[in-house]
């Protein structure tokens, strides 16, 4: 071997070892737990993101959405890497300033899981978003360029007018779009005044290609297109999401000016999808439905009506359940459009769970409607921070077995009828109001164990 191809020859070895040596250092830092603590990261996790780093190389021929546990098959760990951890390990609420974020607290830890998983869902936007930076990053301002300063929105702020292709539809198919709205996997299901509905609900190919049109093929809302990553060509998003149930396209009759450059369709479009409570405009951001549908989309809030129903009531550990997370969750945007009593009407008779929480800082005083006591087969009755009086329409529910109430303090007593409800376990009013009455028959059919907590003797 001549002088000069030995010493290129270890030039590669030598990048080799330390790129190996870089993730190797990677998987023992966060994937290998200190003593008596969890690892930061699963192997899987760590796998996903250092390859949505645009700049790390896999080895060829190896499936990245279906990782082993053989880290070696990373032969270079991309600059961003590190980054993209630190912004996934970072994931939490933002919180008024003096307010610390309490991880001990299981309600807090089930939103920084929730968050994360869908740091994880959205990891291919910030791959393409890095991609854009890294190409684009001459056209940035000095000041910007540090990756370091940025979160993931910053940077999605800076690239989203950069492109990494032109793309342009024929003019056939922006003629067809601009007319009709309709292509093969989707469904118009609503034309009114103002906004056009499409629902896709193919599983197959068809429904894909028809996500991919009406999403704009994801070139990016500064082409009058989208972010969203069911309109993804080649990803596995789409799949996902149709698994679980039909996605909606909302697309307004008259438009601005601006269309898709791939679609033809009006630059401004929205997708809802009911099971995983999204409702995203063509940054692919959360709007506010309620809003949205009590405003300019006014129209066509009868129409989603059935869809919001047929949410309602899911099959849980403890049977049917309806579980409200007052004001975040999807029935509650169910109560704020069609109203309180409403939700009762279409709720399945055959639940056997109730579980409300306010999460709000508002002081709600709710009054059920008579049909609770259509309920019979009620079992759970947990209401949080929400009640200043046991509803009536309990008195008939014979197969309730617990009664949750906490955190109530404007629950001034527990009525007698309580006590009489033939299969009833246990009462709990803990964290409420310390005067709260106790009827003594209650008292006498119930033992007080741990504090504002009564079970059957």
């Amino acid at each position: 071997m001549s002088k000069k191809k030995e010493m290129r020859f270890q030039d590669l070895l030598k990048t080799v070892i330390v790129e190996q040596s870089r993730m190797d250092v990677l998987v023992d830092k966060l994937t290998k737990a200190e003593k008596g603590k969890k690892p930061l990261l699963s192997p899987e996790e760590l796998f996903a993101l250092v390859v949505a780093d645009p700049q790390t190389k896999v080895q060829e021929g190896v499936d990245i959405d279906n990782f082993g546990d053989d880290f070696s098959v990373v032969k270079k760990v991309g600059p961003y890497a590190q980054w993209i951890i630190k912004q996934y390990l970072a994931q939490k609420p933002q919180l008024p300033d003096g307010q610390e974020f309490d991880m001990n607290d299981k309600r807090n830890k089930e939103i920084v899981r929730q968050m994360k998983s869908q740091f994880m869902e959205d990891l291919y936007k910030i791959t393409g978003d890095l991609a854009k930076f890294d190409r684009h990053k001459s056209k940035i301002p000095s000041e910007l360029r540090d990756i370091n300063k940025l979160t993931p929105q910053k940077l999605y702020d800076l690239v989203k007018d950069f492109s990494m292709e032109k793309t342009k539809a024929s003019k056939e198919e922006k003629k067809l779009a601009s007319t009709t709205y309709e292509h093969p996997g989707g469904q118009v299901v609503f034309r009114g005044n103002k906004w056009t509905v499409v629902k896709i609900e193919d599983k197959g190919q068809l429904g894909k290609d028809a996500a991919c049109f009406y999403g704009g093929y994801y070139l990016e809302p500064s082409k009058g297109e989208t972010r969203w990553c069911t309109s993804a060509p080649g990803l596995t998003w789409f799949n996902r999401y149709i698994d679980k149930g039909p996605l909606y396209v909302v697309i307004p009759n008259e438009n601005s000016g601006k269309v898709g450059e791939k679609s033809g369709l009006p630059a401004e479009r929205y997708q809802f999808h009911f099971p995983d409570n999204q409702f995203m405009d063509v940054h692919d951001h959360q709007i506010n439905l309620v809003d949205f549908l009590n405003g300019p989309g006014e129209e066509i809030k009868p129409y989603f009506k059935p869809e919001f129903a047929n949410s309602l009531t899911k099959s849980g550990k403890y049977g049917k359940e309806l579980v409200i997370d007052y004001p975040r969750d999807a029935t509650s945007k169910y109560v704020a459009l069609y109203g309180w009593d409403d939700l009762f009407k279409n709720v399945d008779p055959d639940t056997e769970r109730i579980d409300f929480t306010n999460s709000s800082n508002t002081n709600l005083d709710l009054k059920f409607p008579k049909e609770l006591a259509n309920l019979k087969n009620l079992q759970t009755f947990y209401v949080e921070n929400g009640l200043s009086k046991v509803p009536e329409e309990l008195k008939n529910l014979k197969n309730l077995e617990f009664l949750s109430l906490p955190n109530n303090p404007k629950l001034k007593e527990i009525p007698e009828w309580v006590a009489d409800l033939p299969n009833l376990v246990a009462v709990s009013i803990k964290g409420g109001n310390p005067d709260t009455k106790i009827p003594e028959k209650l008292q006498k059919r119930f033992v007080e164990n741990g504090g504002e907590v009564w079970f059957i003797q």
